[in-house]
């Protein structure tokens, strides 16, 4: 099953995320080499600035997903003011396995 994060960083947190950011990418490739990796990417504010993520993985229960989410470098940096876990069904445009 598909899990969506929906993550929004905290205000004026753009610094951790800049900081964090090569440990958080080496988390998604290590999630990518597992499979577990569907998609992701930052939300941008009107600038072009980052302000939030949107993780896609796929794991077999909410808790892994949550556990999945948790160990994320940049949650773990305190970059996050909120982050939703959310079951999630890709109908489109999926890549076939």
């Amino acid at each position: 099953m598909h899990f969506a994060f929906i993550c929004q960083d905290k205000p004026g947190a753009l610094q951790i995320r800049l900081d964090t950011r090569p440990e958080h990418l080496a988390y998604l490739n290590a999630l990518n080499a597992d499979g577990k990796l569907g998609f992701a990417g930052p939300f941008l504010d009107g600038d072009g600035k980052s302000v939030g993520s949107l993780v896609v993985v796929e794991a077999e229960t909410i808790e892994e997903a949550r556990q999945i989410a948790g160990n994320d470098p940049y949650a773990k940096a305190g970059l996050f003011a909120n982050v939703e876990v959310r079951a999630w069904n890709w109908v489109f445009n999926k890549p076939e396995a």
